[in-house]
């Protein structure tokens, strides 16, 4: 079984302010981010997983321990500009994705880190619907028709976004209040997680995938009205008001493309 897991630090359970504590991330949280991936990939490995790729996906890309995880798995570092982002590596090779540390949307009260993609933007809509970066991240999975089984955050991410795939299980080690957060103890986080895994990998009745919708309607509202006319200028992009922009499409990837320029 091939294992992709994704790793951001603002749903990991230590975590409540954000330059403080994850500009760059202390040590103690990325003790806690690496403790958490690899809680996931022992459960992973329990429930089959011979093969592992983790993506660190917060900031540049550089804040796992690296020298923590089982040897069978790969570690994908930094970012190379590729529209997938946080989800780069998938392929369709991949029989399951596993998201850890994973928060609320922009807009979202149940995270005082709630934010999508870059604190600049208001909100993102994709179709109507209040867009976290795991729903991004779980349809991009989707694109290459593998199923995300697994994911770990705060629990208003682990509450918006249960309906993604029938089998998805999620575990909220976090809960915001305001700008405070009422954490999961770390030790039982991370038995949560393993148990979550290995649960989730080893289902035995897996419900067909979902179909992405035939069309998409990206709409990004940014805080300053600067960065809305900035973006307006990407090919396909309508400019709604002075603060908001639209981008339709019927292609998932030309969607994230455009995203992608756009955060």
């Amino acid at each position: 079984m091939k294992v992709f897991i994704s790793v951001d630090i603002e749903g990991i359970c230590a975590a409540t302010t954000y330059w403080e504590e994850l500009l760059p991330p202390k040590p103690e949280h990325v003790k806690q981010m690496t403790a958490e991936v690899v809680a996931a990939c022992e459960g992973a490995i329990a429930a089959g997983a011979t093969e592992i790729l983790i993506k660190d996906a917060h900031n540049d890309g550089h804040n796992l321990d690296i020298f923590q995880f089982p040897e069978e798995a790969s570690i994908f570092r930094g970012f190379s500009g590729h529209p997938y982002g946080q989800m780069q590596g998938i392929t369709s090779k991949f029989d399951a994705a596993i998201l850890i540390g994973q928060h609320a949307a922009a807009t979202r009260g149940g995270n005082p880190l709630s934010h999508t993609s870059v604190r600049r933007i208001y909100h993102v809509k994709i179709n109507g619907r209040i867009a976290s970066e795991f729903m991004i991240a779980a349809w991009t999975a989707l694109y290459e028709k593998v199923p995300t089984l697994f994911v770990s955050g705060d629990k208003m991410l682990c509450e918006d976004d249960s309906d993604l795939h029938p089998n998805l299980i999620t575990c909220p080690v976090k809960e915001g209040i305001g700008a405070a957060t009422l954490l999961t103890n770390p030790k039982v986080a991370l038995k949560a997680i393993k148990k979550g895994v290995e649960k989730a990998l080893s289902q035995k009745d897996i419900a067909p995938l979902p179909k992405l919708p035939p069309a998409f309607e990206l709409e990004v509202r940014y805080k300053d009205p600067i960065q809305a006319e900035r973006y307006a200028y990407y090919p396909g992009v309508k400019k709604i008001d002075y603060n908001t922009l639209v981008f339709k499409t019927d292609d998932y990837f030309e969607m994230l493309t455009a995203y992608s320029f756009m955060k």
